[in-house]
């Protein structure tokens, strides 16, 4: 078992920033603490604990009509106030790296598409993405746009209904009874309509996994940012570098799966410690492009 190095010094995140600076093929997975910041709730603690009450499993959003009416009562006001977010500085780092030549890809456990949206292009969506739908049925494809302005129409109420944001782009709201609300189906086969995201209890796509492995493959170095791995679906990948040999730093507030497996741990923000990652990067020397990075400002690791 490795020693852990917390970084309540300078030299922990000095010894990240070598390590990035030593890759050539650096590949990135993050989770809900990269959002989080951004104003998205997550699930869990500093323990790693549930903090707030499990999501909807699959099994119970196809097992009744009545749990979707549930499920998209809920969505329809995430949604709208889902819409407002914004790329966090996280984001925008990460974006930088990858377009400065640093990063090969990022494995992202969110389901936001913030990454897209500050600049990524070589993302793998590991749960999908909420701003799709498909259907259970015929497996057709919606913009969740396009979903919405139809249970909108439909629920005018809901729709004006006001409610706090939720992770997941759900809302945090616990009405007596919700079957009211009315279900909008395929346009094509009129079968039930799910978020195109993995839902708790159900498998990832085989299509994402297989991605996911070869980009651990072609890497030479893994950072974990925001991301306490509790989950198997992305633990699985952090196992899979140590078992290659591969050096593995993990950023995050918290305890994480992985602190057992890894030499190198930065407890912090995840915001604050990419920005002086990339700051200390940017000062490196000839391995960085001039001008490719923009200092996000100081940070101190906690």
């Amino acid at each position: 078992m490795n020693s852990i190095q917390q970084s309540h010094d300078h030299a922990a995140l000095m010894a990240a920033a070598e390590l990035l600076q030593r890759s050539r093929q650096l590949l990135v997975l993050t989770g809900a603490g990269c959002s989080t910041e951004c104003g998205i709730p997550d699930y869990r603690d500093a323990q790693g604990a549930w903090k707030r009450k499990p999501p909807m499993s699959y099994q119970e959003f196809i097992g009744s009509v009545g749990a979707r009416q549930r499920y998209w009562a809920r969505a329809c006001i995430g949604w709208r106030l889902f819409g407002s977010v914004q790329p966090g500085k996280s984001h925008r780092v990460l974006a930088r790296l990858e377009h400065a030549g640093r990063i090969q890809c990022v494995i992202t456990q969110n389901v936001d598409g913030l990454h897209q949206r500050a600049g990524s292009r070589k993302v793998i969506d590991l749960h999908g993405r909420i701003d799709t739908v498909q259907c259970l049925r015929c497996r057709s494809s919606f913009a969740r746009t396009q979903i919405q302005a139809r249970l909108d129409r439909l629920n005018p109420l809901w729709a004006r209904a006001e409610a706090v944001m939720g992770p997941d782009g759900d809302a945090l709201l616990d009405y007596g009874s919700f079957e009211q609300f009315q279900l909008v189906d395929c346009a094509h086969c009129r079968g039930p309509l799910k978020p195109a995201v993995v839902f708790f209890g159900e498998a990832v796509p085989a299509a994402a996994v297989a991605q996911a492995y070869a980009a651990v493959e072609a890497a030479d170095a893994l950072l974990v940012v925001g991301s306490s791995l509790m989950v198997y679906s992305g633990f699985r990948f952090v196992r899979a570098a140590c078992e290659r040999g591969l050096p593995v730093a993990i950023v995050n507030l918290g305890a994480t799966r992985a602190d057992a497996l890894v030499a190198l741990k930065i407890r912090g923000s995840c915001a604050d410690v990419l920005a002086q990652l990339e700051a200390s990067m940017a000062a490196s020397g000839p391995a960085v492009r001039a001008g490719a990075y923009a200092s996000g400002g100081t940070a101190s690791a906690r």
